[in-house]
């Protein structure tokens, strides 16, 4: 592997929900414009999203976590081949039963849709005064538009915990979010200064 080309192609040809295209280049401008330097991803995969934002800059440092172990196994092993194991420490491990001390400039969210809400208020706790949490696939393919017009009883009942969650976001007094149609459509939550 070694290449971003080849990453892509293999989590295209198993099936490995990566971030599109224009949903991750707008994540590294967003780290590169507000000076990000630490980062908690929540949900690993083979780490596509994690080499993608620790290439942004070398003083980047991701701790990401991931529950799969197989994905966990090719994250590892891409992170040696992208040599960035210095910047990016990966946990195996579920992530709402961990602990983590350390304070993050931003907490990526892409893992489990239907435990968003609980993974936002698990680890906003971990975020620095002036933080970010950023979650991806809010649009879930589109499907989140027309909810009730999903036939699969499974996949409507994941859509609906999605709509849920962006209503968490727009009713939470503590954050101010915006949702940004890029992508598979992504939030960006900023917490509201006083409310730490």
């Amino acid at each position: 592997m070694g290449s971003i080309k080849d990453l892509k192609e293999y989590a295209k040809n198993n099936n490995i929900p990566i971030m599109q295209e224009d949903g991750i280049e707008f994540l590294e401008k967003y780290i590169k414009e507000n000076n990000i330097k630490s980062i908690l991803e929540i949900g690993s995969a083979i780490g596509y999203s994690a080499i993608r934002m620790a290439k942004v800059d070398k003083n980047i440092k991701i701790t990401t976590v991931e529950r799969d172990e197989n994905r966990y196994n090719e994250a590892v092993k891409n992170i040696e081949l992208f040599k960035l194991n210095n910047q990016i420490d990966i946990i195996l491990k579920d992530a709402l039963e961990i602990e983590i001390k350390d304070k993050f400039d931003l907490i990526f969210i892409d893992a489990a849709k239907a435990q968003s809400i609980k993974f936002f208020e698990k680890f906003q706790e971990n975020l620095n005064e002036n933080g970010t949490i950023i979650t991806d696939n809010l649009n879930f393919h589109g499907l989140t538009k027309n909810p009730d017009n999903i036939e699969s009883k499974n996949l409507r009942a994941l859509v609906k915990k999605i709509n849920r969650y962006r209503e968490y976001l727009k009713q939470n007094e503590n954050f101010k979010t915006e949702f940004i149609e890029t992508g598979d459509g992504i939030s960006i939550s900023k917490r509201i200064k006083g409310n730490v």
